[in-house]
């Protein structure tokens, strides 16, 4: 049986770690080619040999994705590589140290702005581009459940994703009469490696599973199912949305 994304490629920025290292996986065991993208050297490396382990194909890029001529050149690589660019996943991204707003440094503003929102814009700005040229494309960014809601002491980091919600719709409305689907997964609090190594999980833990009715944190394959929906072609009608996998927590 055919595989869903055979002879389709995919790339996934922030891909050396957690949601985007699962995403990664998933699509290349469906049959995808996929350009692991991240600025952490070790991680990308490691993502492309859990795959060819697997027996899927992929190809580590290094990029800062806060850089307009790293991003070109990173979607000029691939179209290189593989002739042409079918998915994206705009992944990569950063917390903020948490502070109310007048406590919270300049640099660490533009640090998260930088990599959360124009991250998203640069990738969002090449890879739309390419698919245009070959006809149609699909794009996913990683929003947020604080794309929706807000915590208190994350002024940047809210600010940033609910500002990708907004580019999500904006060019959803811009490039869906040329064939390109544009959707935005707005994931909960998920259990990543970054969530692992806090030097006090079990207390964090306590406070952050009641903000979800399901009772518990996510898994970074919940959302990497959610990711492979999107792309396919079950999801052909759905575009401009900012799809919830936050175990119910933006619904209270």
């Amino acid at each position: 049986m055919e595989k869903e994304f055979n002879k389709k490629v995919v790339l996934i920025t922030g891909a050396g770690s957690g949601i985007g290292r699962a995403a990664a996986i998933a699509f290349a065991r469906e049959g995808a080619s996929v350009a692991v993208a991240d600025i952490t050297e070790a991680g990308g490396r490691e993502t492309v040999a859990l795959i060819e382990a697997d027996g899927g194909s992929a190809r580590f890029f290094k990029v800062n994705v806060t850089q307009a001529a790293e991003v070109e050149g990173l979607v000029r690589q691939i179209v290189e590589t593989w002739g042409r660019l079918d998915i994206t996943l705009n992944n990569a991204g950063v917390d903020n140290d948490m502070a109310p707003i007048t406590e919270t440094a300049e640099a660490d503003f533009d640090r998260v702005i930088a990599v959360n929102l124009k991250g998203v814009w640069l990738c969002m700005k090449y890879a739309i581009a390419q698919m245009e040229k070959q006809g149609g494309g699909v794009v996913i960014n990683t929003a947020s459940a604080l794309s929706i809601t807000v915590v208190p002491g994350a002024s940047p980091y809210n600010a940033s994703k609910h500002a990708v919600a907004g580019l999500t719709k904006t060019c959803a409305v811009e490039y869906g009469k040329k064939n390109i689907r544009i959707n935005a997964i707005c994931p909960g609090v998920i259990r990543t490696p970054l969530l692992e190594k806090h030097p006090n999980l079990p207390a964090l833990e306590a406070q952050l599973i009641p903000l979800h009715p399901i009772g518990r944190l996510g898994e970074v394959d919940e959302v990497a199912n959610v990711v492979l929906w999107l792309a396919s072609d079950k999801a052909s009608f759905v575009h401009g949305a900012l799809v919830t996998v936050d175990g119910g927590w933006t619904a209270m």
